[in-house]
């Protein structure tokens, strides 16, 4: 089973020469920190909670700080340089309703979109980006629906979709979470009501918690298929 040895992987100690892995999540004040391999099996096999369903591309940490549920917030990227506050929207979407959403909420950005491929797959600490500008938004969504299956299943693959000239960007990132950056907020606000994805501030996400990202060499060859489909280029 993928994710339970690629999670087991990470319990071992490393030796003096092994590659330095990323720091986890301290385990709760009496917990157990290690189970055992069946409770991890168990834990990782889990996709269903409640009505969310989670994508193959990820896992909550088996001690579930954060439990997956649909819902989007408001949030705001700050410059660090110059403190400019850009507003977003972060959201939580089940899978049999992520790709749809993720193609409705580009349509705020208009007819004519710049994209940017991002992969971890050969570089586990620092992603690699492909770019391709000026694409048809109707041509794009073609070429996607082509990779619906590596953009949501896919642990070490996103994507960010751009207006050419306005700070106007959506995100289907490595957490399969649906982020969003705009000055207006309310064309994607709409979008995400006709969904039927409610608006929570309080709502903690996937990424906030423990996790485990997973992928496959299947996915790192469609992810090249990916960027010489859309002609991007670093």
């Amino acid at each position: 089973m993928r994710f339970l040895d690629d999670y087991l992987d990470t319990l071992q100690p490393s030796s003096p020469s092994a590659a330095p892995v990323a720091p986890r999540a301290a385990a709760p004040e009496g917990a157990i920190a290690r189970p055992d391999r069946a409770t991890l099996e168990a834990h990782l096999a889990r996709r269903h909670y409640g009505p969310f369903t989670l994508t193959d591309a990820i896992r909550p940490g088996w001690q579930l700080d954060i439990v997956p549920r649909a819902g989007y917030r408001h949030d705001a990227y700050v410059d660090p340089r110059t403190g400019t506050r850009l507003p977003a929207l972060v959201a939580a979407i089940s899978s049999e309703h992520l790709f749809e959403t993720f193609l409705r909420l580009l349509e705020p950005l208009g007819d004519t979109l710049d994209v940017v491929l991002e992969t971890s797959h050969e570089h586990k600490t620092n992603q690699e980006d492909f770019t391709r500008e000026g694409i048809e938004r109707l041509v794009l969504e073609s070429v996607l629906w082509d990779f619906e299956d590596m953009l949501l299943d896919d642990g070490c693959t996103g994507i960010a979709v751009m207006h050419p000239e306005l700070q106007m960007e959506v995100q289907l990132d490595e957490h399969k979470l649906l982020v969003v950056y705009a000055q207006q907020r309310a064309p994607f606000e709409r979008i995400l009501a006709e969904q039927g994805i409610e608006r929570n501030d309080r709502i903690r996400f996937i990424s906030q918690a423990e996790h485990l990202h997973t992928s496959h060499t299947r996915f790192a060859r469609r992810f090249d298929e990916m960027v010489n489909r859309l002609g991007a280029g670093t």
